[in-house]
């Protein structure tokens, strides 16, 4: 059985998942990396909203973000991010 610590963690990583927001954002960050303009445009919300959810994201270390000149880009942190993801999906479309 993990310890005590350890089973904060893996709760307060699936809060990241707990959001519908946060969750198609993941799913956007899978396919490609953006910025927020971009983010917001596809889930049609404000640039302040996507800037909230992208630092939870990013303090849950479920995203990571690289400067391209005056652009900030965001992608997922790594490929576990992505098999939840996708493992998620499986499982609510089992029947």
């Amino acid at each position: 059985m993990p310890e005590k610590d350890t089973l904060e963690k893996i709760a307060d990583l699936f809060k990241g998942f707990a959001d519908t927001t946060r969750v198609n954002i993941l799913f956007l960050l899978a396919q490609e990396e953006l910025c927020v303009t971009d983010i917001a445009e596809k889930v049609n919300l404000s640039q302040s909203a996507i800037s909230h959810q992208l630092r939870l994201l990013k303090q849950m270390q479920l995203i990571k973000q690289r400067r391209e000149g005056k652009n900030i880009l965001y992608s997922l942190a790594d490929d576990h991010v992505k098999t939840i993801l996708q493992m998620g999906l499986e499982h609510v479309l089992e029947e």
